[in-house]
């Protein structure tokens, strides 16, 4: 018998095992979202670029060395009639296959040791980039955890809706069932038993609408934390929200932290520093020179050198002053410094924007709260007016149309509640970001 139900346990766990779902946390689905998200991968990607271009040589501040080497064989024939000299006629030459080998191998330097300061602008740039690239990943990174948020806290706005939704269908079965049980006593007509069916019908079909709005929630989350779109999982079903939340150091926050305000401004020192990077080309630059040559030669055809090793080392320096360049230099000044121009323009609005977006937001905010507040107030009453109405209709004091009115507004009143509470912490959620502290806030 021990054996038998040994067998079953086995047999059976595992199917129930199946049915389990997983409990996703906020924070376990923004460390999945961050792991593998591709916006986020893509950004560290161009990241790693700007980090292995911020290099003193590729700012032009080494030297650059360049090595050649060449070999030359050439198959000659030979035939060859001389002037008598004097008495004495030498013989003819004739050669056939005669083998005659050549090569020469080199070092080059080029240094350039003065650029008018070019050098030390592009170092520069090089950095700024490197820094809007870490730049761009925070802000990767804050927009992912946002999204992932605001589609968890959907999730639950949805699971709340569902369950209103079955608390009006439960209540539309208990007037259904009344209804019927008072038209087969001859209590009722049969159209007031006909009317709570269709009203119980209407809602069956809003709760099954409403399970395919949770399964496309779940859905899209699913796509944010880049895995399977069909695996399914349990949530909280309450949303908490803040309700300490100040203008005033939102605002202080944004300005010294947001990140697109932060690659804005690096934008502008980028374009600055380009500016003088093509001023310096004005003035004169200055190139150390060196190289190393060495040549073989190997002659077999039996006249001139035989064979020869020389090695030759060259130095010097190059000065290349601009003298005209059909003034494309100042036109290449003028824009960089319309560049520079247009990036202070574009800090500018941005900033005016971002601000405006906070304001915007934390009013929506606010608003969010007292209507939330109102609404609880409000489902209380219309809870209550429910069981009232239902107590008068069950004794034949009210119509099913009052009954079914004050179900309704019931329905009504807690949908605008879910809606009030998703919408503060939706604003919340957005407010964060704006204030760039959404990545230690969050919750």
């Amino acid at each position: 018998m021990t054996r038998f139900l040994l067998l079953l346990f086995i047999l059976f766990v595992p199917t129930f095992a199946s049915f389990s779902q997983e409990l996703l946390t906020l924070e376990n689905a923004i460390s999945v979202a961050l792991e593998k998200n591709y916006a986020i991968k893509i950004a560290r990607s161009r990241e790693a670029i700007a980090h292995n271009d911020n290099t003193r040589g590729n700012a032009g501040m080494l030297p650059v060395v360049t090595g050649s080497s060449q070999a030359n064989f050439n198959n000659n024939s030979v035939n060859q009639t001389f002037f008598p000299l004097g008495t004495t006629t030498r013989e003819p030459l004739v050669q056939r296959g005669v083998q005659n080998r050549n090569s020469n191998s080199g070092i080059n330097l080029v240094w350039t040791v003065f650029d008018g300061m070019g050098m030390f602008a592009t170092a520069e740039r090089l950095r700024e980039i490197e820094q809007f690239g870490k730049t761009t990943v925070k802000i990767n990174i804050e927009n992912t955890v946002a999204q992932v948020a605001a589609a968890y806290y959907d999730i639950i706005r949805q699971k709340q809706r569902l369950e209103s939704l079955k608390d009006a269908l439960d209540i539309s079965n208990t007037r259904r069932e009344l209804a019927k049980a008072n038209y087969e006593v001859g209590a009722t007509s049969k159209s007031e038993y006909l009317a709570a069916q269709v009203d119980y019908n209407g809602d069956q079909a809003a709760l099954v609408a409403q399970e395919q709005f949770l399964q496309n929630t779940k859905v899209n989350l699913n796509a944010l934390l880049m895995r399977e779109l069909n695996i399914d999982f349990t949530i909280p079903d309450t949303i908490t929200f803040r309700k300490d939340l100040e203008l005033v150091q939102l605002q202080q926050s944004l300005k010294s932290q947001n990140p697109n305000l932060i690659a804005a401004n690096q934008n502008r020192k980028i374009a600055s520093v380009t500016e003088r990077e093509i001023k310096a080309a004005r003035l004169p630059q200055v190139d150390l020179l060196g190289s190393y040559t060495y040549n073989t030669l190997n002659n077999e055809v039996g006249f001139g050198v035989k064979t020869s090793r020389n090695g030759s080392l060259n130095y010097g320096a190059r000065l290349v002053i601009p003298i005209y360049d059909g003034y494309n230099q100042r036109r290449r000044e003028a824009n960089a410094k319309i560049g520079t121009m247009i990036a202070e323009y574009q800090e500018s609005d941005l900033m005016v924007q971002l601000l405006s977006a906070l304001e915007r937001t934390y009013n929506t905010y606010r608003n969010s709260i007292a209507l939330f507040s109102f609404e609880e107030q409000n489902l209380k009453i219309a809870r209550q007016n429910v069981d009232l109405a239902f107590e008068r209709y069950k004794f034949g004091n009210s119509t099913a149309i009052e009954f079914r009115e004050a179900q309704r507004n019931a329905v009504a009143t807690e949908s605008r509640l879910i809606e009030a509470a998703y919408n503060v912490k939706v604003t919340e959620i957005e407010l964060l970001r704006l204030s760039s502290s959404i990545i230690n806030d969050v919750k």
